[in-house]
């Protein structure tokens, strides 16, 4: 009975030492448990926003690509407004050449005469009759850019043929080598509005009369 006294606080104090050393040894794999699982969690997550070096180079190629093409329309869509521009609104186009020539016939008392008034302008006709624009040619003559035009002009009372050739002058401006319109009459009348081949004249003839 004194043995059984003496032993029983030894057993119960090495009873709550493995208690307490089970407590401590689920606290501690649980700890490891939860560092394993943030260790993974980070990688995990490093993983997802750490992109190869072969997709990066991808979507580079995709963007300079990308780049590309909206800087080739940027490029065409200008090239297109500048051709645009220029044939309406350039001196030298040939669609301003035919305007001012068509304006200046208007104006002329001779032709106004002969033709009666209204006057419309107008290009060659097609077999379904339907008006194009005035026929034009740009050619090079010793070493001056030149433009050659022909259209019609209709009136009350005839129609008649205008032809004109333009000249590059020394400033670089179109100067007329000749205007003059040949009205369909009897007489096959012309009217010269502008004679300048002495003041451009060429070793190579030219004649008046423009052929398309």
């Amino acid at each position: 009975m004194t043995l059984t006294k003496f032993l029983h606080p030894i057993l119960r104090y090495r009873t709550q030492i493995f208690h307490c050393n089970g407590i401590c040894f689920q606290q501690i794999k649980r700890c490891k448990s939860k560092q394993s699982a943030i260790s993974k969690s980070v990688r995990t997550e490093v993983d997802t926003h750490v992109k190869p070096l072969g997709e990066k180079v991808k979507e580079t190629t995709k963007t300079a690509s990308y780049l590309g093409i909206i800087l080739l329309g940027v490029g065409v869509t200008g090239t297109l407004f500048y051709a645009v521009f220029h044939e309406l609104f350039s001196s030298k186009s040939p669609n301003n050449v035919y305007s001012q020539a068509v304006k200046r016939c208007k104006a002329d008392v001779r032709i106004q005469d002969k033709l009666g008034l209204p006057i419309t302008a107008f290009g060659a006709e097609t077999r379904r009759r339907r008006r194009q624009h005035a026929s034009h040619v740009v050619f090079e003559r010793d070493g001056r850019q030149c433009l050659r035009m022909k259209f019609y002009l209709k009136g009350s009372f005839h129609q008649g043929t205008v032809q004109l050739e333009m000249v590059q002058n020394d400033s670089g401006d179109y100067e007329y080598r000749y205007l003059f319109i040949q009205i369909d009459d009897l007489l096959q009348t012309t009217i010269i509005l502008e004679d300048n081949r002495s003041k451009f004249a060429s070793s190579t003839t030219q004649s008046m009369d423009l052929a398309f």
